[in-house]
């Protein structure tokens, strides 16, 4: 039968195997010449590899090629390999020999000899075929005994989407992975699912910083504490997870806190401290309300990320750490990178990989599976098992799941809501009175958030005579200093959120200095205010 396309196989020259000048050579196999023994293998054209080296042995198989399969034609091509044994110098060859071979699909089949190479070529070969690089199938030949010079051979196909069965192996692993990652994320709603399932995409693929953006309850926290638990199953790190609340570092603790620091390094600082850092060496740190750390946190964390070391308070010596961050905000780190207060550089670096986690309002058909939730949450708590009346349920989902039920605390809202309906009900069940009881509790702990009561930080600090000796525009101003100066840890804090701008075009900067002067001006000092 005419065959409707040329074959042509591509691979390294035997250098030890393919040797051999005399007679007794036909007697014995040699991977390359064996490609031309087998009656239902044709082969048009065999494309040999080789070093400087080699330039003899293959003259020498091209004769002998002609006593076996004198329509087959062979041709050398010299690549220049430093190290066969090196990944990189060896992939790198191979690459720029596919790129600049001009394949003809339409009407070559392509096939690629395995047998001779290095196992580093192999793999080299399997990673170009798999990319598309290389449109050809593998072939291996082997001996097969004594007295058989035409050995063996297979095709193998790597194409994997024929294999019915390991696709479905392959899929069934990546369920696997999202669904464990989705543990305890109890959720019906389609686009939360697919946020679900790029994390986790990203959680095995991936070592660079996560950035997840949602409001307070929106489960930040539990969504790293998933994506740890799955690159930890997956042994993609070996190192824990270190959880840390930027909110609750305060001042200058906040260094040490976060990089350690060493005996002696400042007043108090009795012993060594290893630092949040060093401890998720190997593993996962979450930071949590990152958008709270001062600019100096945030550019000791910058160098930290990028150089994988960093100086703890008191040192000359770096210490080294990699781990992967993540990290958490209820901020806009835009706006935040606008005003100064949070660094461009380390925005860039975060926003890799970026996830906005919808507020509960914006998940409602998630409700009713959060509830069962964290009823079996309470019930392996407090080891108290409880449903709802079925009209008790019907009231509170049609309460939940309105517009009046706003949710500002989001998740926290509902756990709340859900233990302290269960804490207060009698018997096994949730009855209609402790709904109606809650939606009353809910109402009104809502519109408080909604509506909170202004007070001016002025009135506080100076009596009704002293407020009237100062000019609207001082007030205007003070009271924007004042409400500055007490959302920071200290007054360096404040000095630094006060002065983003100014501070840039100054040789010295005292921040702490020109915050005190200016509160000065009223009478008044930082223990006033803090």
């Amino acid at each position: 039968m005419q065959k409707s396309k040329k074959t042509v196989v591509i691979g390294f020259v035997g250098s030890t195997l393919d040797q051999g000048k005399k007679e007794e050579r036909w007697q014995r196999w040699r991977p390359t010449m064996s490609l031309l023994m087998h009656e239902d293998l044709l082969v048009d054209e065999l494309i040999l590899l080789h070093d400087h080296r080699s330039i003899s042995l293959i003259e020498h198989l091209k004769k002998d090629a002609i006593q076996i399969s004198p329509s087959t034609q062979i041709t050398g091509q010299q690549v220049n390999i430093r190290d066969p044994w090196d990944f990189s110098d060896m992939y790198g060859v191979l690459y720029d020999f596919v790129k600049s071979y001009s394949f003809d699909t339409e009407k070559n089949n392509y096939y690629l000899h395995i047998t001779t190479g290095t196992h580093v070529a192999q793999i080299c070969w399997y990673l170009l075929i798999d990319a598309h690089y290389l449109p050809a199938k593998l072939i291996q030949s082997s001996p097969a005994g004594k007295q058989q010079p035409e050995g063996e051979y297979r095709i193998i196909d790597l194409d994997l989407s024929r294999y019915a069965a390991l696709t479905q192996r392959f899929e069934n692993e990546q369920s696997a992975n999202w669904q464990q990652l989705k543990a305890n994320i109890a959720t019906k709603n389609k686009d939360f699912n697919q946020l679900i399932r790029e994390v986790e995409l990203v959680a095995t693929r991936s070592k660079a910083p996560i950035l997840i953006i949602g409001a307070t309850g929106v489960g930040k926290s539990h969504l790293a504490k998933q994506i740890y638990q799955l690159k930890k199953e997956k042994f993609h790190l070996e190192g824990r997870l270190v959880d840390v609340n930027c909110a609750t570092l305060c001042g200058d603790g906040a260094m040490s806190a976060l990089f350690g620091h060493i005996k002696g390094s400042f007043t108090g600082a009795a012993n060594a401290r290893t630092g949040y850092l060093k401890s998720a060496d190997g593993g996962i740190l979450f930071l949590d309300e990152i958008g709270e750390l001062g600019l100096d946190e945030q550019a000791m964390l910058l160098k930290a990320l990028e150089d994988k070391s960093f100086f703890p308070v008191g040192a000359d010596k770096e210490v080294q750490a990699d781990f992967q961050l993540i990290a958490g905000t209820n901020k806009d780190l835009r706006t935040e990178v606008q005003a100064g207060r949070f660094r461009e550089d380390l925005w860039a670096r975060l926003n890799t990989w970026t996830f906005f986690l919808p507020d509960l309002k914006h998940r409602r058909e998630d409700i009713a599976p959060n509830i069962e939730f964290e009823l079996q949450r309470f019930a392996m708590q407090q080891q108290r098992q409880l449903r709802f009346h079925s009209d008790a349920l019907e009231k509170y989902l049609k309460f939940s799941q309105s517009s009046e039920a706003t949710w500002q605390g989001n998740f926290r809202d509902l756990t709340a809501s859900v233990t302290r309906m269960a804490t207060l009900a009698n018997g096994e069940r949730i009855g209609l009175l402790e709904v109606e009881a809650e939606i009353k509790r809910l109402q009104r702990l809502w519109q408080r958030q909604a509506e909170p009561e202004k007070v001016s930080n002025l009135t506080t600090l100076f009596s009704a005579e002293q407020l009237a000796e100062i000019d609207e525009f001082d007030r205007i101003q003070l009271e924007g200093v004042i409400h500055v100066c007490k959302q920071s840890k200290s007054m360096a804090d404040a000095g630094r959120r006060l002065f983003a701008i100014s501070r840039e075009q100054r040789q010295s900067t005292n921040d702490s200095d020109r915050v005190k002067k200016y509160l000065a001006k009223f009478g008044l000092t930082w223990a006033d205010i803090a």
